[in-house]
């Protein structure tokens, strides 16, 4: 018998053994399991600034740890060793929820505030994050979530109280782009909505050139965030040749500040990054 994942859209159906379109969730038992649970790619004592998070604790650090799997498959992908890989394609460190909170507190006289759960798509792994989460708010810490969004509501809406602060990756804001990418923009719309009510929001676009970073484009993105909220910072990054877009030039320095600029129109942070 087959039982379906409910995290995210794609709904995958799995049979016993079968693992889904992510690589980080299988049928075990009759049961949908993490197979990432507590199992780490990386880890980080990294500037709360390179998630990137500008208005959220300036200045601080924050341990910022990643796992394997995701459930998009972006061409463009700047961390796709460990996001395309499964569990027997990469190599992991076993650290359980209570020893992540351990060293997170352990790491505050060198300035951590708490934990990033980041680098691959870390709501792949959710269960892992929903109990690393809980130890770290009850050690007095913050929780940050650099995600792409792409989660159904129920899951996203009991998660939300044990996250500070998210950055929300808002990789284009066409239909017709997100299908390309395996992904779907109302929900990561809605995401950036529900997130916007419980914590702290900023969002992150990748500018690839010839695909999401027309002014049209940019335009409906920052005009749709600004009536989210206009205070969500907006960073709009430059791409670099990556993955299966090895081939394609970076963005153009001009572009990515001309973009910026109409952006400001509508929002009152707009950050560029990588240029």
């Amino acid at each position: 018998m087959s039982v379906k994942c409910e995290l995210c859209f794609h709904h995958c159906q799995l049979e016993e053994g079968q693992t889904g379109l992510c690589r980080a969730r299988a049928c075990r038992d009759g049961a949908i399991v993490p197979l990432n649970y507590g199992k780490l790619t990386s880890l980080a004592l990294d500037p709360i600034e390179k998630k990137p998070l500008r208005r959220f604790h300036p200045g601080s650090l924050i341990l910022s740890v990643g796992s394997f799997g995701c459930n998009l498959r972006c061409p463009f992908c700047q961390n796709h060793e460990i996001s395309m890989s499964g569990e027997d394609e990469i190599q992991t460190v076993d650290v359980s929820p209570e020893l992540l909170a351990d060293k997170a507190t352990e790491l505050r006289s060198r300035g951590n505030i708490g934990v990033a759960y980041t680098y691959n798509e870390p709501l792949v792994g959710y269960e892992y994050v929903r109990d690393c989460a809980g130890l770290v708010h009850k050690r007095g810490m913050v929780n940050v979530l650099v995600t792409n969004g792409t989660i159904e509501e129920a899951p996203w809406r009991q998660l939300l109280p044990l996250i500070d602060a998210v950055n929300i990756d808002l990789k284009g804001f066409t239909s017709a782009w997100y299908r390309r990418l395996g992904g779907d923009l109302d929900t990561v719309k809605r995401s950036i909505a529900l997130a916007a009510e419980e914590c702290h929001v900023e969002v992150t676009t990748l500018l690839v050139p010839g695909e999401n970073d027309s002014t049209e484009e940019i335009r409906e993105l920052a005009q749709w965030l600004a009536s989210v909220c206009p205070e969500i910072p907006l960073h709009l990054s430059r791409f670099f040749p990556r993955y299966r877009m090895a081939d394609r030039p970076p963005t153009p320095v001009d572009q990515v500040y001309r973009l910026a600029e109409m952006a400001r129109g509508y929002l009152s942070y707009v950050y560029t990054g990588n240029c």
